[in-house]
């Protein structure tokens, strides 16, 4: 099982901007960042493929965040720019994704980073 590890989360106001990093252990071909905000449930953020033939976000960021990746370091980021209160939650990236039609749906992932903390104030 590959390995993951999150790193980037901090504190910072609404409107600024951070990029958080997922390190894998080895090669992944689609990864997925969720969050969970406190009382919530895990939610789907953005996924990404090898190539970027799937990437997709949640509606809720769909023009403020961007996922990219670098392959020759296993790492994918997520850029968060004018970031919300909302936005505050823990960040997951999620590896080894096992099919189904909902990408977003944390049950289909079988892999997992231990989070980033993200806190946005107004």
């Amino acid at each position: 099982q590959v390995q993951l590890v999150e790193s980037g989360g901090g504190s910072v106001q609404a409107g600024g901007s951070l990029r958080l990093s997922c390190q894998a252990s080895g090669y992944s071909y689609r990864t997925g960042w969720f969050r969970q905000a406190p009382g919530k449930e895990r939610e789907g953020v953005a996924v990404t493929c090898r190539g970027s033939v799937c990437t997709y976000y949640a509606d809720s960021v769909k023009g403020r965040f961007t996922i990219s990746q670098d392959y020759a370091k296993n790492t994918v980021y997520l850029q968060m720019n004018r970031l919300k209160p909302e936005d505050t939650a823990d960040y997951y990236c999620a590896a080894e994704f096992q099919g189904g039609p909902y990408w977003n749906a944390s049950r289909a992932w079988r892999a997992w980073g231990q989070g980033t903390q993200v806190t946005v104030s107004s």
